[in-house]
């Protein structure tokens, strides 16, 4: 019996002990959300977080609302003021799974991945599914993906006035280079 406990500790303590996380601080996220023939909304985050547990596939990202930057700083205060409401609701995050994930099996040419998960945006969680693209670069993980969505579903009130000059579904891309930590 106790030959089994020390196997089962020695076990867990290997898995701890070589589990590899890759993360980074400095990803990208954009979301677009222009009409045509009206002015460009787009905002874009250099400052996203993700870890990605490569023995198990867990997924997360986090990005802080007011990192969204945009070409007009009068939109800019509009998006934190008046739609995310920022000080109220400071960061958007994701936490889910790659399925089938296998880190051994990473290479050089693009693999394609579903990932699943929760999307918290303006304190209203829900479950996606979207297309992740992963590739190994030396020794970094370069993964991007792009999903739509739609304010609506995240409470994200848009006043009658500007109502046809913002997209119903808003198209957010992201690409992290991931790296051990």
């Amino acid at each position: 019996m106790k030959k089994i406990i020390i196997l089962i500790v020695f076990f867990c303590a290997g898995n701890l002990i070589f589990s590899q996380k890759m993360m980074t601080r400095t990803g990208e996220i954009k979301f677009e959300a222009s009409m045509p023939a009206f002015e460009e909304i787009a905002g874009t985050s250099n400052t996203a977080s993700s870890i990605l547990e490569e023995s198990t596939g867990d997924f997360a990202a986090l990005v802080l609302i007011k990192a969204f930057k945009f070409k007009s700083p009068l939109m800019e205060e509009h998006f934190n003021e008046n739609y995310m409401e920022s000080s109220k609701f400071p960061k958007a995050t994701f936490k889910g799974k790659i399925a089938n994930f296998d880190a051994k099996k990473l290479s050089s040419a693009k693999s394609s991945y579903d990932l699943e998960g929760d999307l918290t945006i303006h304190g209203i969680t829900k479950k996606i599914k979207t297309k992740l693209t992963l590739l190994l670069n030396g020794g970094k993980i370069t993964a991007t993906s792009s999903l739509m969505i739609k304010p609506q579903d995240y409470n994200i009130e848009i006043p009658n006035l500007v109502k046809d000059k913002i997209a119903e579904n808003v198209k957010v891309s992201m690409n992290f280079i991931l790296a051990a930590n």
